[in-house]
């Protein structure tokens, strides 16, 4: 592995080669308020997000607040989203979270993470999600990407996201959280894909740790 020096500047040198590689890094859900953004992120779990948004373009021009998701019940909302796979249990989740919202919250998307958290149907990765992207909070969320690249490129060594999260965390300054998180998941889908990585064209194989261990 090329040895550019502490692990401070290994990460700098990921961060700045992934920035010049993907100026273009951020959230590839589209949405227009932090409520449509919450409604992407959970009906996104095992899903891409580019089949998501053909999904949401359709169910929020018929619905995009709190109250008229209610409206539209279990069985329509079912029918809107079946598609994206889960539909029963993310229509369960959606409908209760909305509920929640409704009744405690006036039907605003709280914009701390431990308020997200109590909503239905809202873990840790997309409540991080919702702060960073909707709201400007600082927040590294860890989808599978992120979880993968992280462990290739020797960042990250724990087993659960929750532990990813806080190792990113203290590698990067604060200010960079969100975008990190946009260029981890922009490299893992573009050019560190699951199945076959093309290590050959990665802007940071250097300092890479997977890389060198299958050079070896």
């Amino acid at each position: 592995m090329a040895q550019i020096g502490s692990a401070e500047e290994v990460a700098q040198f990921i961060y700045d080669a992934l920035q010049e590689r993907f100026p273009d890094a951020q959230c590839e859900l589209v949405f227009n308020s932090p409520f449509e953004l919450l409604i992407a992120t959970i009906l996104s779990a095992q899903c891409t997000d580019d089949r998501v948004n053909l999904v949401t373009a359709s169910l929020f021009a018929e619905a995009n607040t709190p109250e008229s998701i209610l409206r539209l019940g279990q069985i329509a909302l079912e029918t809107k989203i079946r598609s994206l796979g889960l539909y029963h249990n993310k229509a369960k989740n959606i409908l209760a979270a909305c509920k929640e919202l409704v009744e405690n919250y006036y039907g605003q998307v709280p914009d701390d993470i431990e308020s997200l958290r109590r909503l239905p149907g809202v873990g840790r990765k997309t409540a991080n999600v919702v702060v960073s992207n909707a709201f400007g909070v600082p927040a590294i969320a860890v989808d599978t990407h992120v979880f993968r690249v992280a462990h290739r490129l020797g960042l990250a060594h724990e087993k659960t996201p929750e532990k990813v999260e806080q190792e990113l965390m203290q590698i990067f300054p604060r200010d960079r959280w969100s975008l990190i998180h946009h260029l981890l998941i922009f490299h893992g889908r573009r050019i560190c894909n699951a199945r076959k990585p093309a290590c050959v064209e990665c802007p940071v194989n250097q300092v890479c740790k997977m890389y060198f261990e299958d050079k070896r």
